[in-house]
């Protein structure tokens, strides 16, 4: 049988798309309650504009929303109408570049500050494309989050240079139907259903210069979004993400509890739990955020049965893997592989 993958930390987002899609959410005079239940998410993480949101919560957060007001386009609605500046650091930082050329690179270098869920790519040649791919974050499960992202990016872009710059074409790894409102927004090719997500540009693009371009302001806010990237790679080598590493070789056995992931690690238990603490974390909050996490990985993969994946994750049998499966995501694991897949 196989090993779980060597788990990375969840990656998480600064939770933009998840406070506007709370806020709408009120506005609709929707169960906001009850939707963050369902997605794992509480008031504290609304609230505070400072807390990060987990990438598969905001995914989660935003399919609830979209059925319960009816939205089936949520995420590109909500890209048209936020103030951009509430995007931070990342759209000062592009706003100040001097060409559009220079703000795709910087985009792509720090976009992961805003979500570590996804990662851009820029390649250029005989035209310009943005590529967004999916990291640690099972790609299947999101269409609102990633049409906020490619949409909000495109009207940024084209607030930043005064232009209404057209995309040659606009793909999407999910799949839906061509909408009029789509069409009118990107005006160009879209494609669902495609292998990839991305944006492609003439690369004429590259030489359009930024209208609020201030080298000085931009050179002062590359150092601010340097450490912002180097914060971020001190969190993601945590103590959590040993305590996860040495749960991920013992769950198989069955063996992850505490007092054994203290012994490998070289600890006793209250020193294992006050070191999570100081992170914010329990050690039951570290071991069934990465089930859930690993859970939804294998589902993708159809070599693995249901009865394997139960194994892996170190549950002696299925229904008490199906019966955590539905609390973290209130759906049965053959439901979701069915939507994975």
């Amino acid at each position: 049988m196989r090993r779980p993958k060597r788990p990375h930390i969840v990656p998480s987002t600064a939770g933009l798309v998840t406070r506007l899609a709370y806020s709408l959410a009120r506005e609709r005079q929707a169960d906001v309650e009850s939707l963050l239940g369902k997605a794992g998410l509480s008031r504290k993480q609304i609230d505070d504009p400072n807390v990060r949101v987990e990438v598969r919560k905001q995914i989660k957060f935003l399919n609830v929303v979209a059925d319960a007001i009816g939205d089936d386009l949520l995420g590109f609605h909500l890209s048209q109408t936020f103030d951009l500046r509430k995007i931070g650091l990342l759209y000062y930082v592009l706003g100040s570049s001097n060409t559009l050329d220079e703000a795709l690179r910087r985009a792509a270098r720090y976009s992961s500050i805003v979500n570590e869920g996804i990662r851009l790519t820029l390649h250029e040649g005989r035209e310009t494309s943005v590529v967004f791919e999916y990291v640690n974050v099972a790609r299947r499960s999101d269409k609102h989050q990633i049409e906020f992202w490619v949409a909000g990016l495109i009207r940024a872009w084209r607030h930043m240079t005064n232009r209404n710059l057209t995309a040659e074409q606009v793909s999407f790894a999910h799949r839906r139907k061509v909408t009029p409102e789509l069409r009118t927004f990107f005006g160009s090719e879209i494609r669902f259903g495609a292998h990839v997500d991305q944006a492609k540009f003439s690369s004429s693009i590259r030489d359009v210069p930024i209208a609020s371009a201030d080298p000085y302001l931009n050179e002062i806010l590359l150092q601010y979004a340097e450490e912002a990237l180097r914060q971020q790679r001190t969190r993601q080598s945590s103590f959590a993400h040993n305590v996860e590493h040495a749960i991920a070789v013992l769950m198989p056995h069955g063996k992850a509890h505490t007092g054994e992931v203290a012994r490998k690690l070289g600890m006793g238990q209250r020193t294992l739990a006050r070191r999570l603490a100081s992170e914010g974390l329990t050690f039951s909050h570290v071991l069934q955020s990465l089930r859930c996490d690993l859970a939804m990985r294998h589902l993708t993969d159809r070599d693995l049965s249901i009865s394997k994946i139960a194994w892996l994750l170190g549950y002696q049998d299925v229904s008490a893997f199906t019966n955590a499966f539905r609390r973290w995501t209130g759906s049965a694991p053959r439901a979701i592989r069915q939507r994975l897949n």
